[in-house]
């Protein structure tokens, strides 16, 4: 059995359980207390150098890190990552949106704004993220006006890595009022067969 190591509060772990809850896989969670330094012990760090959650581990010792990495690899043969060339290219592009130009900004304001006390000097960064944050936001809203999912061939790993933090945005202060076509999207996620919701 494959072993993901991660921690729930996570988007980016939250991805991997949400795709293997609708892939109908059995897997073994190991959950991570990064706040209290699990993946920078010497035994992490020898599976992952980076020493970052998610990790998913083979049955024969092997490792991946990186969230989106792991989403294609699990996708692979299945519907939630395309046969077809051009549609599987787009699914990419939105992988590499998302962890480029979306989590950056929408995963840290989160993270800042519910993890961190309020004195904390980071939350200075508030202001510049949710507008960066807004940007990503924005370029969705204009995708899915014309479409259901974010790939033109249906719901694949792209909704999947998009929904992890967006789903969560007004917990940064992101607020998604003004983004009717996402929001009408985070409920066709939340429709697929065997959605998990986040556990945290």
């Amino acid at each position: 059995m494959i072993t993901i190591h991660g921690m729930n509060a996570s988007g980016n772990c939250y991805k991997l359980q949400l795709l293997l809850s609708q892939l109908d896989r059995p897997y073994r969670w190991n959950e991570m207390d990064l706040f209290n330094g699990a993946t920078r012990t010497p035994e992490f760090l020898a599976k992952n150098p980076n020493g970052k959650v998610p990790l998913l581990e083979l049955e024969d010792g092997r490792c991946l890190p990186e969230s989106n990495a792991i989403l294609c690899y699990l996708a692979e043969g299945t519907p939630y990552l395309p046969d077809d060339r051009w549609s599987r290219a787009q699914a990419m592009q939105w992988l590499f949106f998302e962890q480029y130009s979306h989590e950056p900004y929408v995963a840290v304001a989160r993270f800042i704004a519910k993890f961190l006390p309020a004195d904390h000097p980071r939350r200075a960064e508030l202001p510049r993220l949710r507008e960066r944050a807004h940007q990503a936001l924005a370029v969705m809203e204009r995708e899915l006006a014309t479409r259901d999912f974010i790939v033109d061939a249906g719901y694949t790993i792209a909704d999947i890595a998009l929904y992890a933090y967006t789903h969560d945005a007004p917990a940064g202060g992101i607020e998604l009022a003004g983004y009717p076509h996402v929001q009408a999207w985070l409920r066709r996620v939340e429709s697929q067969p065997r959605f998990l919701a986040q556990q945290n």
